[in-house]
């Protein structure tokens, strides 16, 4: 089974998230387009064909047109997932007719619209797919009928769980889950039929729940940054997605999610900003500091990362978009960020980066993440770093040198050579705030195991621990750390997903 995870997750690093996700709708459209051609479903399969291609047709246009009006740099991959959500939500036209046509052509309109105009500080609100239908059902009486959800459609809906694997948001889903299961429960109570064994095939075989959970409430831009507000909104959501009628009023997926996406944004940092390069300094062979100046003072906590979007031509299969961790304080006037490139391996995000020169410009937003320091100052801390994985940890000690804060903290920073090594004039300044750093060089040692750990860090179960590096590196030390029997509440991580 191991084995099996372990190549999942290398083809799942091998591409985003974003990606992915547009891979995913392509498939399940196509099997629901064999299906209809089967007579498995009952939909015209050249509808659902012209359905998608007229929505992304029109979703291109209106992109291209908010975005010369706006000037603002935008991901094109973006664009063709709304699309396509837009495509597996609202039934496929039955004929040409100019109310069919005007009904999708307003849908993937409004959707591309509030991207541009319903955001504040370029940080769009609601989910575009979301809101397209519902305004859409306010004004033509024509709501999403969620067609893709079908008894027949369930297996391949399924695989929507590689797109939570991907992004580690499990917490949300589940939580969403829990939530959306006892509220249906509790309305089919209500109305007197309570078969238990029909709610959870209406609830998961025959419902939207999965497409709307994999793909739509999990949409990095319109979810909480951390932990906590994340699975609030999944519970709060969850419980609006029952059908729930009160009056006039009732909740439908698409209502429960745009409720969510205004709790959201409430929760959220408002910040998305156009960040101009300073300098680039090259710390080894292969790492790089990118230094930003932003127009304004960027808020954030050490350890958290922003989502950075890169324009560039012949886009690979990785996409224009990464999540990079800020490696600057938030003490800092400067937005800094390390970044290792593999000339051989490197996307073709990471190679335009790298030519980039001082005065180029990069966009950022989406700041989230938990990998923060606790608020007991008291607690013992353990940071693992693998390779690039020291740049969340070059921020929090920074943080703490400019702040004068002492932790105990031991940071293990494991690297194949000391010459590989970056930020050592930080972590060595910390010494005096009680922060003990330890460069361990595998080339020459081998790699970190048990019993390392345990002769470098002795009072190992005293401490909390903090690992960051690739997927690989994470799950080896947590393997590590289990096995010294360290329980998961005190351990904390973060992870590379791919480049």
């Amino acid at each position: 089974m191991s084995e099996i995870i372990s190549f999942v997750d290398n083809l799942l690093n091998s591409i985003t998230m974003y990606r992915l996700t547009l891979y995913y709708l392509i498939f399940i459209l196509s099997v629901a387009f064999l299906y209809c051609v089967l007579g498995i479903l009952p939909y015209n399969p050249l509808s659902i064909l012209f359905s998608s291609v007229f929505l992304v047709g029109v979703s291109f246009a209106s992109n291209k047109l908010f975005e010369k009006l706006f000037d603002i740099q935008t991901n094109i991959e973006s664009l063709y997932i709304t699309a396509l959500i837009l495509a597996c939500i609202v039934s496929p036209i039955k004929s040409l007719s100019l109310n069919n046509l005007t009904l999708l052509l307003m849908i993937a309109f409004l959707a591309m619209a509030s991207k541009y105009i319903l955001n504040i500080k370029r940080k769009h609100i609601f989910n575009p797919a979301a809101l397209g239908v519902f305004i859409a059902g306010i004004v033509f009486h024509q709501y999403a009928s969620w067609w893709i959800a079908t008894t027949p459609m369930f297996p391949f809906l399924l695989l929507g769980i590689l797109i939570i694997r991907k992004i580690r948001r499990f917490d949300l889903v589940i939580c969403f889950f829990l939530a959306s299961t006892i509220s249906i429960f509790i309305t089919y109570a209500l109305r007197s039929n309570f078969d238990v064994l029909n709610i959870v095939k209406n609830i998961f075989v025959d419902s939207p729940i999965l497409f709307f959970a994999f793909v739509m409430l999990s949409e990095p831009l319109t979810t909480p940054p951390t932990r906590r507000t994340r699975i609030s909104y999944a519970l709060l959501t969850g419980i609006l997605f029952a059908p729930i009628h009160i009056g006039a009023f009732f909740t439908s997926p698409e209502i429960a999610l745009l409720i969510g996406n205004i709790f959201s944004y409430i929760m959220s940092p408002k910040q998305k900003l156009i960040l101009t390069l300073k300098e680039k300094v090259q710390l080894t062979p292969n790492i790089y500091d990118f230094v930003f100046n932003s127009p304004e003072k960027l808020m954030f906590e050490a350890g958290q990362y922003f989502e950075w979007t890169f324009g560039h031509k012949n886009t690979d299969t990785r996409g224009n978009r990464r999540y990079f961790t800020i490696s600057s304080s938030p003490t800092e006037n400067e937005i800094r960020i390390g970044v290792k490139f593999e000339q051989e391996r490197s996307s073709s995000y990471k190679r335009e980066m790298l030519n980039m020169k001082p005065g180029d410009k990069i966009v950022v937003g989406n700041l989230a993440g938990d990998f923060t320091l606790p608020k007991n100052q008291n607690k013992k801390l353990a940071f693992i770093a693998g390779g690039i994985g020291i740049t969340p940890y070059r921020s929090i000690i920074k943080y703490l040198l400019d702040s004068k804060e002492k932790r105990d903290i031991v940071l293990l920073y494991s690297e194949k050579n000391k010459n590989q090594m970056v930020y050592k004039n930080i972590f060595d300044q910390a010494k005096a705030l009680g922060v003990k750093t330890i460069y361990y060089e595998t080339e020459i040692k081998g790699h970190i195991t048990k019993e390392v750990l345990k002769e470098k860090i002795p009072d190992y179960k005293k401490r909390t621990f903090y690992i960051s590096g690739s997927n690989k590196v994470v799950t080896s030390f947590e393997k590590i750390l289990s096995n010294l029997g360290i329980p998961y509440s005190q351990i904390k991580t973060d992870y590379f997903p791919g480049y």
